[in-house]
This record gives structure tokens, C-alpha cells and sequence, in this order.
């Protein structure tokens, strides 16, 4: 058996990062050595002291925890505060972490990170892509200590907060060309001076979904999975009112879940750029999945999912946390 996989999870608590979080810690092939925080879902503050509660559910204050950027480069922060709540995990009911976090930015603990790591870690964002941006700009002489960067975001065709745009890229597109212009799709060459990227967007995490009954069934599997149960009950429950589904996408659970297996999600080398000016396609990431522009691919970009295996995974891992 390999030995796991280093990683360092930049995210904005928000269900769907928290359950991301409690699966990096569930299984087996993942070392999560690190979580940084960044506004998005809700503030940095809010989003800080989730990421703290997650890991007092799973019993593990030793994961060290950075608060990074407080909103976007350029625009005014906007949070998903409506679906998440303001606290940003509507649901189970509010606790106050047990620690702080650390007394330094996201960046510091990141460097730190990449710096102690005995191998390249691979950077995970679940959320805007602010932090990221700072990695790109502040870190470049550590590039070859990144393996990787996934990020939940993006889409090929529709967005979901507006007809263009996912989310997290919307919330601070300035970032997310930051970080798009120092990609590199994985396998697609070898500069030293890109960063791998691989993007899973809607078109993947729109069919990885839980049902009232995945909530159900977790609900007595012990104190972790209970918690999970009062996430989705908030969450399966906005998205069946809000859009008329049956579920909800763990959107941010798949980044990990792709690490886990790579054969879940089927990808495709496209070049991918982000729109920072148009008023009505903001935060857009255009993607040439046709190659018709010919420029270079930049990302490997998620065009699909099993979603049934995918299931299967999350609910085994999450079964049996503490």
C-alpha cells in the first residue's frame, strides 16, 4: 500500500467543505497535514471557526488551522450566507471551537507547509481562489513543492449563481485568473514554473448528491455522522425548496474523493480562462473543451462523474469517523 497523500485544504466552512474536510480525515490514502480558511460561503471569521468545529468533531485539534483573506482582490465580498446560513453551517446546532487558530496568515502556514513537506503537497481549494492567488505571487520559488492544485469551481457550460458563473470563481475572479494563468494542465509538459491544475466544476459536482435518505442513514452511525445528518437536513432542504431537487451536491467532498480515486471523475485537457470585466459574465471560466482557440490546455478540467461509486465512497468514510 502507497503511503498517503499530503495535503493542504484551503476552504470556506460551508456544508459541503465541511464534509470535504471530515472525508480527507476519513480515509486511509489521505494526509491532511493543514487547513487554511478564506471568505467566501460566509466570512473568515465564520469560516475559521467551522473549519475549527469540524475537526473538534473528528478529534483532531493536532491539524493546524490558518485564517487567510477576509474577501476578494478587487470586488466587494459577497457570501452564500443565504443557503448556508450566516453562521455558514445552518443545521447542527452552534459550538465554539475548542483552540484558536494560528497566530499567522494562510500564506505563512502554507510556505510553512510546503517547506517542512518531505514530498510535493497537493494543494486543495474549495472555495474563491484568493489564497491561491497569494501562493501564485508570493510563493513562486516553492512551485516545485506543489504536486498539484484541485479546485471545486468553474464550469464548462452553466453557471449557479448567475446563468455564466459557479460561485467560488464569481466571488473573486481576479484571483482565479491568477491562478489560471500559472496552470498547467497535469501531464501537459513539465515547466517548471507552472503549477498542475485540475478544475472540478458542475458538470461533475451537480450530480454528486445526497438524499434525505443518505442523511437518514448516517444519522446513527455516532457523533460525527449525526453531525453530517444535521448538515444535510439544512442543506438537502434548501435545494429541494429552492430548486426542486431531491438532493444536494457535496460539491467540495468530490475534490477529495478524486484523490481518493482517480477513476471517479473523468477529465479532459482544456485551456481555461476567467472573465474579470463583462458585467454579465463575470467570474466565467470560459473553457475550450473543442480546442478551438489552440491555445495551450491549462487544466484538467471535470466533465464527469460515477456517481454511484462516489456515494458508496463518502458514505463508508463518513460511517465511520469517531
Amino acid at each position: 500500500m502507497s503511503a498517503p497523500r499530503p495535503i493542504l485544504l484551503d476552504c470556506d466552512p460551508g456544508h459541503d467543505d465541511a464534509i470535504a474536510i471530515m472525508l480527507a480525515i476519513a480515509d486511509p490514502s489521505i494526509d491532511l497535514r493543514a487547513v487554511t480558511t478564506v471568505a467566501g460561503n460566509v466570512t473568515v471569521e465564520n469560516t475559521t471557526r467551522n473549519a475549527l468545529r469540524v475537526l473538534d468533531m473528528v478529534e483532531r485539534p493536532d491539524i493546524p488551522v490558518a485564517a487567510g483573506r477576509d474577501g476578494p482582490r478587487v470586488r466587494t465580498l459577497s457570501t452564500a450566507a443565504v443557503m448556508h446560513g450566516d453562521s455558514g453551517l445552518e443545521g447542527p446546532l452552534p459550538s465554539e471551537p475548542t483552540r484558536a487558530a494560528l497566530d499567522i496568515p494562510a500564506i505563512e502556514l502554507i510556505e510553512q507547509q510546503l517547506l517542512d513537506a518531505d514530498e510535493p503537497l497537493t494543494l486543495v481549494a474549495t472555495g474563491p481562489l484568493t489564497n491561491m492567488a497569494d501562493v501564485v505571487e508570493r510563493l513562486p520559488h516553492l512551485r516545485s513543492r506543489i504536486r498539484e492544485l484541485v479546485l471545486m469551481g468553474g464550469a464548462v457550460d452553466l453557471g449557479n449563481w448567475t446563468p455564466a458563473a459557479e460561485f467560488n470563481i464569481w466571488v473573486d475572479p481576479h484571483a482565479a485568473d491568477v491562478v489560471f494563468k500559472a496552470a498547467r494542465a497535469p501531464g501537459e509538459g513539465s515547466a517548471a514554473d507552472a503549477i498542475a491544475v485540475t478544475m472540478i466544476g458542475l458538470e461533475v459536482t451537480h450530480r454528486a448528491w445526497l438524499t434525505d435518505e443518505h442523511a437518514d442513514a448516517l444519522r446513527s452511525t455516532g457523533r460525527a455522522g449525526h453531525f453530517v445528518a444535521e448538515l444535510l437536513d439544512h442543506f438537502v432542504g434548501f435545494h429541494q425548496r429552492r430548486f426542486g431537487w431531491e438532493g444536494a451536491p457535496i460539491h467540495d467532498a468530490v475534490t477529495i474523493a478524486h484523490l481518493i480515486d482517480g477513476t471517479l471523475v473523468s477529465t479532459l485537457p482544456m485551456n481555461v480562462q476567467i472573465e474579470t470585466e463583462s458585467p454579465l459574465c463575470l467570474g466565467r471560466t470560459v473553457a475550450d473543451r473543442w480546442a478551438v482557440t489552440g491555445l495551450a490546455a491549462n487544466a484538467a478540467v471535470g466533465i464527469d462523474i460515477d456517481r454511484d461509486h462516489f456515494v458508496t465512497l463518502l458514505m463508508e468514510r463518513l460511517s465511520v469517523l469517531p
